[in-house]
């Protein structure tokens, strides 16, 4: 069998090359540059809007309109930052926290200013990524990935994006997320996290 056997539901490219190193590293037996696409693959797709209200809840909607509207198995993830002392928040609102979808910028801006007086000792925080698995049948997996860490209020480092600047992992003496490199990063992030928990749901659809 040959051609498109999971289907990533995004539609930036990094993640479905990040997702098909992941598979090779565990063994896929396929040409996974054929058997794993993203979303771009199938223009008449529609986007989802993420109105669910959990992690868990936004990856599953998007991989059922995925799966529903190209008949394969498909792959969604959600994820964001759940900084204590908010109760949780930004959370499912991360990339829109500022008003502004994506940017990045106003969205750490606007979380440091809320946070401006909180004690250091009560800025812990955590990555959050749920990864979610629908099969055409209607079969559902979901594993989430997270990162514990406490935010900088001093941004550092150039590698990464979001909220990775003023967000230093646990046991990273210091280094903010944006100060590690790829492969460092992917070791330990969230999303890494998730994505190696629901692979081994990926590799029998990979089977030759």
């Amino acid at each position: 069998m040959s051609g498109p056997r999971l289907v990533l539901a995004t539609r930036n490219a990094h993640k479905v090359v990040e997702l098909r190193e992941l598979l090779a590293d565990l063994g896929a037996g396929v040409d996974l540059d054929t058997a794993v696409v993203g979303v771009t693959e199938f223009p008449d797709v529609e986007d989802v809007v993420e109105s669910e209200v959990t992690f868990e809840g936004n990856a599953l909607l998007k991989a059922r309109a995925v799966a529903a509207a190209t008949g394969l198995p498909a792959l969604a993830d959600d994820s964001g930052l759940a900084v204590d002392v908010l109760g949780g928040a930004p959370g499912i609102f991360s990339a829109r926290w500022s008003g502004r979808h994506g940017d990045d910028r106003a969205n750490l801006e606007l979380l440091l200013a809320q946070t401006g007086d909180v004690p250091t000792e009560h800025l812990g925080a955590q990555f959050v990524c749920a990864a979610a698995l629908v099969l055409p049948g209607g079969d559902e997996h979901v594993e989430r990935g997270v990162l514990r860490g406490v935010l900088d209020r001093n941004p550092r480092g150039t590698n990464g994006f979001g909220y990775d600047p003023v967000f230093a992992p646990e046991a990273s003496n210091g280094r903010t997320l944006a100060e590690y490199d790829a492969a460092e990063k992917n070791a330990i992030s969230h999303r890494g996290r998730a994505m190696r928990a629901i692979a081994p749901r990926l590799l029998p659809l990979l089977t030759p």
